[in-house]
């Protein structure tokens, strides 16, 4: 007996030269939802988008504002931001996202970009000037990983769209576009014990890295900007050496 999987729904193929689309259902069960009037229907809407994750540029930046209501313990709370965001989904599903499908053996681009309390990636092909969208990733950030160093959130949009997307890291080059020296640090020996583990899990797939100039297409609108936030200005503390000048083979006197 053949059982026909719900997630096959989500999707609709048109062949190479249009693309992969959206089931248009799934779009409009969004479009025509009322503002939530409760936490079930936040977890709703939350399981709605979660589904379109791969369709929606920045997915987690979208629906931050909704996870945020479902992680207060102090009842339920739909905010102003809430229906700002909730709204500008609604937009951004009028207009069905389309993706395409790689081929065989071409070489593949990948943009990040960090922003607060998320991490985002895409997945592109190149062709002549312009940039085809193959794969949507996204992550809310949990709040360890909000105290990252911005290069180890870099980091992390990396593995977390090299894990998404083993399949493609693993049949085709994969060429990461960043300004940032990321290949420099992940071959950095001294870097933390994470980066230290993920430059392994990194590894083996042999990623190039170059500058985001390097090719010709301009990024994707929503991944221009890698780093949208920037750094909190770091205290450091200067420690103070006082010695008393004299100097013995067996040290200080």
């Amino acid at each position: 007996m053949h059982v026909r999987s719900p997630r096959r729904k989500i999707l609709r193929v048109h062949g190479f030269s249009k693309g992969i689309e959206v089931n248009p259902e799934k779009i409009e069960a969004i479009i025509k939802m009322q503002s939530p009037n409760t936490v079930k229907e936040v977890q709703k809407l939350a399981g709605r988008i979660a589904a379109l994750n791969r369709f929606i540029s920045r997915s987690s930046d979208k629906g931050l504002p909704f996870s945020k209501v479902l992680k207060k313990v102090d009842g339920f709370s739909w905010t102003e931001q809430c229906q700002a965001a909730f709204e500008d989904l609604k937009k951004y599903l009028a207009s069905p996202p389309l993706l395409t499908k790689s081929r065989p053996g071409e070489t593949l681009f990948l943009y990040l970009t960090i922003l607060e309390g998320a991490l985002s990636a895409v997945l592109i092909r190149e062709e002549g000037r312009k940039h085809q969208p193959i794969y949507y990733v996204s992550k809310i950030l949990q709040r360890l990983e909000e105290r990252y160093p911005q290069i180890e959130k870099l980091t992390l949009a990396l593995v977390t769209a090299a894990r998404k997307l083993r399949s493609y890291f693993q049949s085709h080059h994969v060429v990461v576009l960043t300004n940032h020296p990321l290949k420099k640090i992940l071959a950095d020996p001294n870097v933390s014990g994470r980066m230290v583990k993920w430059s392994i899990e990194l590894s083996e797939h042999g990623i190039e890295y170059q500058p985001r100039p390097a090719i010709k297409a301009q990024p994707p609108a929503d991944f221009i900007s890698e780093l949208t936030i920037t750094e909190d200005p770091q205290k450091i503390e200067w420690w103070k050496l006082f010695v008393d000048g004299s100097y013995t083979s067996l040290g200080s006197g």
